[in-house]
């Protein structure tokens, strides 16, 4: 009879980490973006999060998928209007206190997106 193989350890890329953590990759720690993430170190990270990570999550830069969520609008709709750099928080709060023409049409143009996307669902 063979012995049990001992588990392995699950690890992913920094950049695989810094996606489900809702961050920048190139803005986090060096120690961050060179070494490989455990399963149990991003759980770790994700329940209490380190001030380095609380920081980046509340001041940003935010990679496109999150500043799109908190513009309320499709990363598409974000290049289609020339923003395809990270934005701070401050950036964005600045985009959604000045409300350009551009912004409400791409909320607009989301919101029956999302409308089409629950009628489907409801068939």
């Amino acid at each position: 009879m063979s012995s049990p193989k001992p588990k392995t350890t699950q690890t992913m890329k920094p950049a695989t980490a810094a996606k489900k953590l809702g961050i920048l990759l190139s803005a986090a720690p060096a120690e961050f973006q060179e070494g490989v993430v455990s399963r149990s170190e991003l759980n770790a990270l994700q329940s209490t999060p380190p001030p380095w990570l609380a920081d980046l999550r509340r001041n940003g830069p935010h990679p496109k998928h999150v500043v799109a969520a908190k513009l309320r609008v499709s990363v598409s709709g974000l290049i289609r209007n020339g923003i395809t750099q990270p934005l701070t928080t401050a950036e964005i709060d600045a985009l959604k206190a000045e409300s350009p023409a551009w912004l409400e049409h791409e909320r607009a143009v989301q919101a029956e997106v999302r409308k089409e996307a629950q009628r489907l669902k409801e068939r």
